[in-house]
């Protein structure tokens, strides 16, 4: 063996790494990205969640109490009501994540020892179900006395009560697996289309293409329909094992459960579409497919809390589809809304899939160089 034919193999490895930014960005990015993201963005301590309220007593005594809530700052109010009924619309909506319920009757339900507050939670997320009960462990003192004891200047605590809904038994199978179909369409769908252009070009296709009266709209969107069927098979697989296997819900309508994840299918597919424009070869799709995987992955709210990630944080989630669509199937999968309930994480994603659409085809030009 020689050392300096070892170090010559060395040397050429070295210098064709610095020439492949995507690879040299690689080396410094995934790291630094990971512990920014663990370091900063993760936090299963939830904070400000959006809270709804609901009181019926209106009395000093009621408004102390849920201020006394409040200031715990677990949750942030959002939105107010008449009745209990309407907090249950917002969460269903999927607007609210807690709605707090004074009924008319507070003052006497507080002297009596019973509930007088009631806390309601949306069961779809286990992680909010964790911060209700720390909600309920609040000691509330809005300062009234005893009724039944006038000489005793003693406050009596307020009872909390927590109803969870759509998930009381808080199963993680029921908050996975309706995430997990977004997850896996956005690891298979970006990578299919971001290889997509890059393989014809390394397979000489491409010449063939060039060659063709196809427009570079009619090409675009010819790579990308072919693989919107193929997502609607994996997201088939998926749903029909998550009913048969882990017995997952699906409350809402499955037409609805479609069209939402075929929004998240197109939106990945042109993803991948500009992606593969950039690439200048398989290896280099696959390496920037996986810097959008990752923070989809930690960020969008599948893996930990969304509420418990800075503002900052959640302003650049909102960017990415799997964010969307996350709200999208848990609302129609566990909460039996309907997408014209949640129209605005619709919308969001239809606006993604027009901007991308539009990079990709204009980055794309029907030439080798």
């Amino acid at each position: 063996m020689s050392a300096r034919r070892l170090w010559a193999i060395v040397l050429k490895e070295l210098r064709q790494m610095r020439r492949d930014r995507i690879t040299l960005a690689m080396i410094v990015g995934v790291p630094v990205m990971q512990l920014v993201l663990f370091g900063y963005a993760i936090n299963f301590t939830l904070r400000d969640l959006d809270a709804g309220i609901a009181d019926q007593a209106n009395t000093a005594a009621s408004r102390a109490a849920v201020m006394d809530m409040l200031a715990t700052g677990v949750v942030s109010p959002v939105a107010t009501a008449n009745t209990p009924d309407e907090l249950m619309a917002m969460i269903r909506a999927g607007r609210i994540s807690i709605g707090i319920a004074v009924p008319p009757d507070f003052e006497r339900r507080r002297i009596d020892g019973r509930e007088a507050i009631q806390v309601l939670v949306d069961g779809s997320d286990t992680a909010v179900q964790g911060a209700a009960a720390q909600l309920a462990q609040t000691p509330l003192d809005p300062g009234s006395v005893d009724m039944r004891a006038p000489h005793s200047s003693t406050p009596r605590e307020t009872p909390i009560g927590v109803v969870a809904f759509y998930n009381p038994e808080r199963r993680s199978a029921v908050n996975i697996v309706p995430g997990l179909i977004g997850v896996i369409l956005t690891m298979t769908m970006v990578l299919f289309t971001g290889v997509a252009i890059v393989r014809e070009r390394e397979r000489g296709n491409m010449e063939l293409l060039i060659a063709t009266p196809l427009t570079r709209s009619e090409l675009m969107i010819g790579k990308v329909l072919p693989f919107v069927a193929i997502g609607f098979v994996q997201t088939t697989v998926i749903l029909a094992l998550g009913v048969w296997l882990f017995d997952v819900p699906v409350r809402g309508s499955v037409l609805d459960v479609y069209l939402a994840s075929g929004l998240l299918i197109i939106a990945n597919l042109t993803l991948g579409l500009l992606i593969s424009t950039k690439a200048q070869s398989q290896f280099q799709a696959m390496q920037m497919t996986f810097f959008v995987f990752l923070p989809s992955i930690l960020l969008s709210g599948f893996m930990f809390p969304f509420a418990g990630m800075p503002k900052l944080v959640q302003w650049l989630a909102e960017v990415l589809p799997l964010t969307h669509f996350l709200r999208l199937i848990r609302g129609v999968m566990l909460r039996g809304a309907s997408l014209v309930e949640m129209w605005i994480d619709v919308l969001a994603l239809v606006a993604f899939i027009a901007v991308m659409m539009s990079a990709a085809i204009l980055r794309f030009h029907k030439r080798l160089d």
